[in-house]
């Protein structure tokens, strides 16, 4: 495997290239264009620039997240043809330029839906959280009037400005939309961009929904075993595969974090390690990367990688916010820093007593 960290470009970031080099084992960044809209074709002197912006740090790109996809694919409209071939024509940019992994999500409206940013716990950090009871009394429209005061200043991903402007028209267009549809809309994008996967090496790695069941109504399909074992074998190619984000899946206790690892042998791409400590089935908060600080066995989760032989990207995710540092929610440099090298440890380890026989 290899260490990575998330960026979001100089120009969104709070944390540098040059303090992510620092990190011990660190050796590249998952980025992506962040001021592209979902559906515009992405520049060739953008991503050119994007790489070499992160060469001259002494890093690499390992992959991008995320290339968001157009809600026109998601529902199925009439424009999808049109968004999927600015899709396709993005791919093939990435893979002339030499990058082999895009992480992307099909979640309708929300990327990711959290309660508070800044939740306090016992220690006096800060972290994100989720609690059911506080979803079902809010208005969906207002969920970004709720959270905005949280973001520091920040523009967190998947909750632009742009697109919570358009809330009430995109739960309009999505009315129709069950989980056999937005499957079979899936079904549909992942047939066309395959080729091109193909003919570049582009792994597609989709990300979990998160959390793992529906909100507000909305369709919910990539939440466990089954469903990404149905969407594996709807479209059977080694490029279609997953991000393995544990603290998505894990959202969903009845999820068994290692035994989806290893049933996905050979189709995860990409992976976000992480933990959450449950107060309650429907309220749980982030944790540090350390298992007893959360709710999850770490260990077990990175020796399931290591036994599948997996070889992508991984990064610690979804930090605290320690030490008086101010930035994104969930992506500051210190805890962050201090989940890297806490993962790190745990794959030297396994390595070593594999390698040992212990």
């Amino acid at each position: 495997m290899e260490m990575t960290l998330r960026w979001y470009g100089s120009k969104h970031d709070t944390v540098t290239l040059q303090q992510i080099r620092q990190i011990p084992g660190v050796t590249g960044v998952i980025t992506t264009l962040y001021d592209t809209m979902p559906g515009e074709v992405w520049k060739e002197e953008d991503i050119r620039a994007m790489i070499d912006e992160v060469e001259a740090a002494g890093l690499h790109v390992a992959g991008i997240e995320s290339v968001n996809i157009h809600d026109s694919i998601k529902i199925g409209d009439k424009d999808r043809d049109l968004y999927i071939d600015h899709y396709i024509t993005t791919l093939e940019r990435l893979g002339r330029a030499g990058i082999h992994m895009v992480c992307y999500n099909f979640m309708p409206v929300f990327d990711w839906t959290r309660t508070e940013l800044a939740r306090k716990r016992p220690d006096g950090s800060t972290v994100l959280a989720y609690n059911q009871k506080a979803i079902d009394a809010i208005d969906p429209e207002k969920m970004f009037d709720s959270l905005s005061g949280e973001m520091n200043g920040t523009v967190m991903p998947g909750w632009e400005p742009e697109r919570m402007a358009k809330i009430k028209e995109l739960f309009a267009a999505y009315q129709d939309v069950d989980e056999e549809k937005l499957f079979a809309n899936l079904k549909y994008f992942l047939e066309r961009i395959m080729p091109v996967c193909n003919q570049y090496d582009i792994k597609m790695a989709i990300h979990p929904d998160d959390p793992a069941w529906s909100v507000f109504g909305l369709p919910r399909i990539i939440i466990n075993k089954e469903n990404i074992l149905r969407m594996m074998k709807m479209v059977d190619d080694p490029h279609n595969g997953v991000t393995f984000c544990s603290g998505s899946y894990g959202t969903n206790l009845e999820n068994d974090l290692p035994d989806m690892i290893r049933s996905l042998k050979g189709r995860i791409h990409f992976a976000h390690v992480r933990n959450l400590k449950f107060n309650s089935q429907d309220d749980f908060e982030e944790a540090a990367h350390l298992s007893k600080d959360g709710s999850f066995d770490m260990y077990e989760i990175m020796k399931a990688l290591y036994e599948i032989g997996f070889d992508g990207p991984i990064r610690p995710d979804h930090g605290r916010m320690i030490w008086g540092e101010v930035a994104m929610p969930g992506y500051g440099l210190y805890d962050r820093a201090l989940g890297a090298t806490y993962l790190n440890g745990l794959w030297e380890a396994i390595e070593k007593s594999h390698e040992r026989g212990v």
